[in-house]
């Protein structure tokens, strides 16, 4: 639909909400996929959307909620009863999506919401959920998926499938597990139904299967799954026991949830933080780093107001100063952003630190002396002062080599720390190589007019 086309949809949508046709509401949202739906109840006010929201089935409403934004969905949910966050959505979903609704409640709201599932099964499958790190492959796991005992013949084995197939949306494998639910392989469906129905499990199972443990980051479920081309992968405890499975499209979440996070550390922002948002969370997480950025150009402030006699001595040092400062920055933000880059892929093939020291000492050096080439050839044209000419030339060969240095070697020192690399890709590095340049300019420059005669 148009523009004009989709606020007149709302328009009518919104007059018969406030004259509580639900019959016709209903029949206007019948065709729409839940993406529209949601898109449609971020221009309602909350009160539009909430009675939207409740004219829904609960597998539409389940659909619905989980493709609303975060800071957006935050806010509804604080106006709904417990009850109906049970029976309207919780209670369609898969246990994955509840818990990571779950999660956003408040401690006694989660407690009230999983006295009202009348499943008490899922109930418990999402409190043990919860008790995991978001952020883990614990959290990201769904507890539905099928799995048999490596002792049972395959009649059993058919028999059981299709009673647990019931709640499951896509069957990718079937696990095989032994009598204490450690994972030993997957089956295959066509090989299980090409047997005999006398057959024994153990001996059709495929034995070469990649799993992660519940602990394991976030990351590291992306990097395997991307690895080895998987779209689903097990889940177990310390000691081996399956847990359950995370699929393909959660860890297409996380992909584009890590893309943004340091997307947001690049740009100096802190937090996890969403458009809708209010003023004070937005300004609050922008606050850290531009204090950082304030800090260095103060101390940028002060190196000059130090070297102020020569200054005043050469002014014309001083219409290279964005120069050498943005030469820096640059400089250390294109060499931290590709070991980040390689860092966030969690390449095997990363080089030792020694070596890419090296390597980009070595990118370094030519950047370097092609731009002090570059700049020495204009200041011979355009400048009668030869010591100003070495002076820009010489700072920014050795800025450039100092920053790329620099730049590879805070993200790497960083990620040996376990601290998130993607931060030194934003104003701390950028900051610190405006500082460098203008230290290494101004010494440069006291080097050459003070002791060149």
């Amino acid at each position: 639909m148009t523009t004009e086309l989709n606020m007149e949809f709302i328009i009518k949508l919104q007059d018969l909400i406030e004259a509580e046709d639900s019959a016709e509401v209903l029949k206007m949202l019948e065709d729409l996929h839940p993406t529209d739906i949601a898109e449609i109840m971020d221009k309602l006010t909350m009160d539009e959307a909430k009675y939207l929201y409740l004219q829904l089935d609960g597998e539409m409403a389940s659909d619905v909620l989980l493709e609303i934004p975060e800071g957006v969905r935050r806010r509804f949910l604080r106006v709904l009863p417990p009850e109906v966050i049970a029976h309207q959505f919780v209670e369609h979903m898969d246990s994955d999506d509840a818990a990571d609704i779950m999660g956003e409640l408040e401690e006694e709201v989660v407690e009230a919401v999983l006295s009202e599932i009348e499943d008490k099964e899922q109930a418990g499958d999402i409190a043990d959920l919860l008790e995991y790190d978001e952020d883990t492959a614990g959290g990201l796991m769904a507890k539905e998926l099928i799995k048999v005992n490596e002792n049972w013949n395959v009649q059993t084995c058919l028999k059981e499938i299709s009673t647990q197939s019931e709640e499951i949306d896509e069957i990718y494998y079937v696990y095989v597990v032994d009598d204490d639910n450690i994972l030993k392989g997957v089956l295959s469906l066509s090989k299980l139904i090409q047997k005999s129905t006398h057959s024994k499990v153990k001996d059709l199972i495929n034995e070469d299967i990649q799993s992660v443990k519940t602990d394991a980051s976030q990351e590291e479920v992306a990097q395997i799954m991307e690895k080895y081309d998987l779209v689903v992968l097990p889940v177990v405890d310390q000691i081996g026991r399956l847990k359950g499975r995370i699929t393909i499209d959660d860890v297409v979440d996380v992909i584009r949830e890590e893309t943004g996070k340091d997307y947001q550390m690049v740009s100096g922002i802190t937090g996890d933080v969403e458009s809708t948002d209010n003023v004070w969370r937005l300004t609050r997480v922008r606050i850290p780093w531009l204090l950082i950025g304030t800090v260095g150009g103060l101390t940028g402030a002060q190196v000059l107001s130090h070297h102020q006699d020569t200054l005043n001595h050469i002014p014309a040092m001083a219409f290279f100063i964005p120069l050498i400062a943005a030469t820096a920055g640059n400089v250390g933000v294109q060499s931290s952003s590709i070991v980040v880059q390689t860092l966030a892929a969690g390449s095997r093939k990363f080089d030792t630190l020694g070596k890419k020291l090296f390597k980009e000492l070595g990118v370094g050096l030519i950047t370097g002396l092609f731009f002090a080439l570059l700049i020495f050839g204009y200041n011979y044209l355009f400048s009668d002062s030869y010591k100003l000419t070495l002076t820009v030339s010489c700072t920014l060969f050795i800025v450039i080599v100092f920053a790329s240095l620099f730049g590879t070697l805070i993200p790497l020192i960083l990620h040996r720390f376990k601290v998130d690399p993607a931060v030194a890709t934003g104003p701390f590095i950028t900051t610190m190589n405006d500082v460098l340049g203008l230290l290494l300019y101004m010494g440069v420059a006291h080097f050459f007019f003070n002791f060149l005669g």
